[in-house]
């Protein structure tokens, strides 16, 4: 059968299930497929079995679901991501990396209009005016989206999902992120109240590893999480306040920023202030809360101590027009613990390095290395004890190992 042929079959096929499960009226999934398959077997008698099943397929997840064929893969848990570049490009990422798969969508139309339906879902718009879509799912997913006028290999879309459930440091030390004394460690810095900034390049487990952290926060603070789109999952904390930014509407109106966000959680009398991860000019409204005497964590994306460091300082500038050493002197002030992960060759993640943050003296800043990699990529302490010991000892807190 030629490929147009087939391609006209599975629209006629597709069309007529539409209109069969409208005339029915208020079905459910499984009568809409009883519908669908009624639909492929009496006018798909010239396909093989292999085919029908396939269509049958690709028709009720069209028809059922909102994005499309993708719902086979959206609801796979060992899929973390899902990068469609235009309609025939698609591919996942699980726990063997990255890979293409052998589908696609029919037309360009019908990937335009998954996106489209995503969008709607969170009462979003995407079109040639509004031509780039960033939204969080109902599910906590993370969705991307560029319009074709934009894209020049046709639409993109990307889903990163995230998983109802948290790892918990104990699974992460079995699975090699980190070491039994390496999460004692963390353990006690974060019960002290110590401002710890973890950064890491593009999928490296940062929100993960902070969502696990997060389970040594005293359940009697105060906390509050800002997120860009909320994807942390704080459970062991009942006075939490949980918010996130949003995007302004078609008529420009409504946006609240990161940065905005920061300075309102100062007037909410927190403990702890929990930044999802820090991308601009909110560096400087973070560092502020930091330097006001809130105990903080956040994240953002870095090669290394060091340049994660650099950035900040670029970061900053995007917000105020300040002195060089100003804004050092704010991020040295600010910023205690400096943690930085890593993703392997074989796709885990780990904890690469954590360095305490001193001082900026002589056009350098001043690290005291508490945890590092050795050659045989082995998590080592490296026998330092923590300099800065003030929040340790407010908390009654006075161990020798730091």
């Amino acid at each position: 059968m030629k490929e147009n042929t087939a391609a006209e079959l599975a629209d006629a096929l597709l069309a007529e299930s539409r209109k069969r499960i409208l005339e029915s009226g208020g079905t459910d999934d499984e009568q809409a497929l009883k519908i669908i398959e009624d639909t492929v077997f009496e006018g798909g008698e010239s396909l093989d079995l292999k085919e029908i099943e396939r269509l049958i397929r690709r028709i009720f997840a069209r028809t059922r679901r909102r994005t499309g064929i993708l719902d086979i893969y959206t609801s796979m848990d060992a899929v973390n991501e899902i990068m469609i570049n235009g309609r025939d490009n698609i591919f996942i990422e699980d726990r063997n990396g990255i890979r293409r798969i052998d589908d696609s969508f029919d037309t360009t139309e019908e990937l335009e209009d998954v996106i489209r339906n995503i969008a709607s879902s969170v009462h979003r718009e995407i079109n040639e005016m509004n031509p780039i879509l960033d939204a969080r799912l109902p599910d906590g997913s993370r969705v991307n989206a560029v319009y074709k006028n934009i894209a020049l290999n046709g639409p993109i879309l990307t889903i990163r999902k995230f998983s109802s459930d948290r790892l918990t440091i104990g699974e992460m030390i079995k699975l090699g992120t980190l070491t039994s004394e390496c999460a004692d460690f963390l353990k006690i810095v974060i019960e002290s109240g110590y401002n710890i900034f973890i950064s890491g390049g593009t999928s490296s487990g940062k929100t993960t590893f902070l969502n696990s952290l997060a389970s040594f926060i005293p359940s009697t603070e105060r906390l509050i999480v800002i997120e860009d789109s909320s994807e942390l999952q704080i459970r062991n904390t009942p006075n939490l306040v949980q918010m996130e930014c949003h995007n302004a509407n078609t008529m420009g109106l409504g946006e609240i920023t990161m940065d905005m966000l920061i300075r309102t959680s100062l007037r909410m009398r927190p403990d702890r202030i929990i930044v999802g991860e820090v991308r601009g000019g909110e560096v400087a409204d973070m560092l502020q809360a930091m330097n006001t005497g809130h105990s903080s964590l956040s994240t953002g994306h870095g090669n290394s101590v060091r340049g994660m460091l650099r950035r900040l300082e670029a970061m900053y500038l995007m917000a105020a027009s300040m002195p060089m050493d100003a804004i050092r002197s704010q991020i040295v002030e600010g910023i205690d613990i400096m943690i930085h992960l890593g993703r392997m060759p074989d796709g885990s993640r780990r904890v690469m390095e954590i360095q305490e943050l001193l001082e900026f003296k002589d056009g350098n800043y001043l690290l005291n290395p508490l945890f590092s990699m050795n050659e045989d990529m082995e998590l080592i302490p490296s026998g330092n004890r923590i300099v800065r010991r003030n929040r340790m000892i407010w908390k009654g807190i006075n161990d020798d190992r730091l």
